[in-house]
């Protein structure tokens, strides 16, 4: 997998290290020089399409064998089925339902009832993000870029975005991302982050306390609120959670945002202009012509 950067992109805070520009990295990268910051991207280019080869090898061995595949004890939780209850659906074993496509890295879910996701199931090219409630760059990004990909790919069929919560910068981002997941219970999981985004620093973490966490969800016209207080102290939204950070760290990825078509992927909050090039050469790819 490739990744791609742009050193002109602007840059909202001082970046860690370790992160390239337009995208955050936790604090605990930080105070390194710039050759760091290309080893460590490299390496994750390399780990995430290394996992991504494995994931389409054993899913076409297990479509080679499947009297072997159905002759085997229930099979141990793996990233493809994590990636399979991400989106709040039901866990399914990768030999029964991949979590990808025939061509897919097994990182995309591909439930046409993903709260998680916006864009149609069978839209020709899939793109997934790695995003922190709580990172300056996945906000500007949403608030900046992701409006104009929605009108030009979104809305026309051709892109389906769907979007992988972590808690890269500590618990305040894992119970955010919990909150987001107890607001999709209630169909307004997009809508809800939209809303975190939208009122997010330009610089800096924000601390997002629980009653904050609440008046978004009224803002964003979650219907039952105490369904959705309860909803967001859930255990198992906090285990989806964890399970979607591992997922992201099992792929290498060491910053946010993180962008992935296919074995392809693109770091940081980059220009508009970087979007359109990266899912113009996946609509190529997949025999579409590119929307003007």
């Amino acid at each position: 997998m490739s990744t791609s950067t742009n050193p002109s992109s602007p840059q909202p805070e001082p970046l860690p290290s370790t992160a390239p520009d337009g995208a955050d990295a936790p604090s605990q990268s930080r105070g390194r020089g710039s050759g760091r910051i290309l080893i460590v991207v490299g390496i994750a280019a390399a780990v995430f399409a290394a996992l991504v080869l494995v994931a389409q090898l054993t899913k076409n061995r297990s479509s080679e064998s499947p009297t072997a595949a159905s002759a085997s004890a229930t099979p141990a939780p793996t990233a493809t089925a994590q990636a399979a209850s991400d989106g709040g659906g039901e866990q399914q074993a990768p030999s029964a339902s991949p979590a990808a496509g025939d061509d897919g890295p097994g990182l995309e879910r591909n439930d046409p009832d993903d709260p998680m996701a916006i864009g149609d199931v069978d839209a020709p090219v899939t793109m997934i993000e790695f995003t922190d409630m709580r990172c300056p760059f996945c906000a500007q990004f949403d608030r900046d870029t992701l409006p104009e990909i929605q009108k030009k790919y979104v809305d026309s069929g051709q892109l389906r975005i769907e979007f992988h919560d972590v808690s890269f910068f500590g618990p305040e981002s894992e119970r955010a991302a919990m909150a987001a997941r107890a607001a999709g219970r209630q169909g307004k999981y997009v809508e809800y982050i939209t809303a975190v985004y939208a009122a997010a620093p330009e610089r800096g973490h924000p601390e997002l306390p629980d009653d904050e966490l609440v008046d978004f969800a009224r803002e964003v016209g979650v219907e039952d609120i105490d369904r959705f207080k309860k909803d967001m102290k859930d255990p198992a939204l906090a285990e989806e959670v964890r399970a979607s950070t591992q997922q992201a760290q099992m792929a290498g990825v060491t910053s946010v945002p993180f962008f992935g078509i296919g074995m392809q992927g693109m770091a940081g909050a980059q220009p508009i202009e970087n979007f359109e090039e990266f899912i113009d050469t996946a609509l190529e790819d997949a025999g579409e012509k590119p929307a003007e």
